[in-house]
């Protein structure tokens, strides 16, 4: 059986009218409150009657002590308490926050192809709000995240579609690259085990999956990095260093994190047949790529140029718009990179 843990699987509903409940408060932070409560020892609640007057009582109480825990209860939802300032991001955002719990999400599929054969290769899933329901972007779908500390259920919720998206359009044999967060993978070894029984659900074969890091430049604890890609690699899975960068620590990172794939960040791409500063750089990475059995895709092509360049160097994957834009449905890849000389 899966479970889930307070990081993942606690749902907050804000109902227009219910119990507002509080602790680690003191008896004189009660009494400096304006609003009737009932309560003991620490525990105390009040009724409201909408969501703005839960906002005011919300704003006394930050007033009085930001380390007060709140939560909320109404029919059939228990309180689930956090920090008052927390509780106010969530209440501030409740129709986003609502969505990332049980909003309906989508993925869009980019192509990658291979530079030399020009053969289709696989494709990236890349989160998105179903339209039909709420018009949101994915940056503000990630921001709203992150700020009410919810990253770590959206993270887990694209895992889940995108590996759904993949038994739906995507081949056998054709990987599929799914981003992910190291930093709300707290414990490999308990909280991928909702993705793993995901991909046994939708009976997808572990080999045509590669978990690709997000912000590789950002990576704090390469420690805790290397028990979650040895976690993905001992289910049959292939990983991968996104936005791979200029500089030592991002060079070291290969060497350390044996990735199957690097994934050369975009900037180093854009106009590299105009730099040859971006010359030399993509084919070090290639050569130290090549020397530790890493395979390398270059993201973000978006002109022909570009493309002979990497092709020239030896690059084996790329990916952009100049290949295929992402979509809902996996597309064909609208240029032959073969034919590219």
């Amino acid at each position: 059986m899966v479970t889930k843990c307070v990081n993942c699987g606690v749902s907050m509903k804000f109902s227009n009218e219910g119990t507002f409940h509080l602790k680690s408060v003191s008896e004189s932070e009660i009494k400096a409150l304006s609003f009737p409560v009932i309560g003991l020892g620490g525990a105390y609640k009040a009724g409201y009657e909408s969501l703005n007057q839960l906002e005011d009582m919300v704003e006394e109480i930050l007033q009085v002590n930001h380390h007060i825990e709140c939560g909320i209860s109404s029919k059939n939802h228990y309180a689930q308490y956090m920090k008052a300032d927390l509780f106010k991001k969530r209440l501030e955002n409740r129709e986003t926050v609502e969505f990332i719990q049980e909003g309906k999400l989508i993925s869009h599929l980019q192509p990658i192809v291979d530079i030399s054969s020009g053969e289709l290769y696989a494709y990236e899933s890349l989160l998105r709000a179903d339209s039909s329901e709420k018009k949101i972007s994915p940056y503000e779908l990630f921001q709203v995240a992150n700020q009410a500390e919810m990253h770590s259920l959206l993270d887990q919720r694209a895992r889940e579609e995108a590996i759904r998206a993949r038994k739906n359009h995507i081949p056998s044999g054709i990987k599929s690259f799914i981003n992910f967060l190291p930093s709300t993978i707290y414990n490999p070894e308990y909280c991928l085990q909702h993705t793993f029984h995901v991909v046994n659900k939708y009976q997808v074969d572990p080999a045509d999956l590669v978990f690709e890091v997000v912000e590789t430049e950002k990576i704090q604890d390469v420690e805790h990095l290397k028990k979650v890609f040895k976690t993905y690699k001992r289910e049959g899975m292939k990983v991968a260093l996104d936005d791979v960068g200029a500089g030592f620590s991002t060079i070291e990172m290969l060497k350390l994190l044996e990735p199957n794939y690097v994934k050369i960040d975009r900037s180093f791409v854009d106009r590299c047949d105009e730099d040859i500063k971006k010359q030399e750089f993509l084919s070090e990475v290639n050569r130290i790529s090549k020397e530790l059995g890493i395979t390398v895709l270059a993201e973000g092509l978006e002109r022909v140029e570009e493309l002979k360049v990497c092709k020239e160097i030896g690059i084996d994957l790329c990916q952009g718009y100049l290949i295929g834009k992402p979509e809902p449905t996996a597309t064909t890849p609208i240029i032959n990179t073969s034919a590219a000389s």
